[in-house]
């Protein structure tokens, strides 16, 4: 079965945004605490693909031994993971470009696994300046690739981005569908 990762930052809005592409309020438990997912959460759409929660990178009140733990499980899943079309990667949009993003990233691009990037809570920013942060992230990752990968956006709150980035996954879904990254 297909499967689509869902990884990012403690507290960017993974579970929310689980909820929303599913239209189930309490499909992916929402905590205003961060770093409550800790292990994969495997969610079966239809019977036809599935979403892989992925326990969020850089949560600072775990153990180091604990947050390397959950970096190898996630470095596995995405290694080991035959079936695997699209790491979305989850990016606060208030936010400028954070080194442990930028960290993620870098390794991610090692692994030769298609990616986008998926900007949540975009609720919170007026268009331009959400504009202005999203060209911000193209120029800094734009120092290390030629290209760049797909961008979508999206708010648990109004609902908006849905649709997209569920057409995103249905054409990574069809037989000849080329990797998004």
């Amino acid at each position: 079965m297909p499967e689509f990762a869902f990884v990012g930052r403690s507290n960017v809005g993974k579970s929310s945004l689980l909820n929303l592409l599913t239209h189930r309020r309490d499909l992916a438990k929402v905590s205003a605490t961060p770093g409550k997912t800790r292990l994969l959460n495997f969610f079966h759409i239809n019977g036809e693909w599935g979403l892989v929660d992925l326990p969020g990178y850089g949560y600072a009140k775990v153990g180091k031994g604990q947050r390397l733990e959950i970096g190898q499980m996630i470095a596995r899943f995405v290694a080991e993971r035959a079936n695997l079309r699209c790491v979305f990667v989850l990016i606060d949009c208030r936010l400028p470009p954070q080194p442990i993003d930028q960290e993620f990233l870098q390794w991610l691009e090692t692994t030769a696994v298609p990616f986008a990037l998926i900007f949540t809570k975009t609720d919170k920013l007026g268009p331009m300046r959400l504009k202005a942060n999203i060209e911000d992230y193209k120029k800094t990752l734009g120092k290390r690739r030629a290209v760049l990968p797909d961008i979508l956006t999206s708010s648990a709150h109004d609902g908006s981005g849905r649709a997209e980035i569920l057409r995103y996954i249905a054409a990574r879904l069809e037989p000849d569908a080329a990797p998004g990254a």
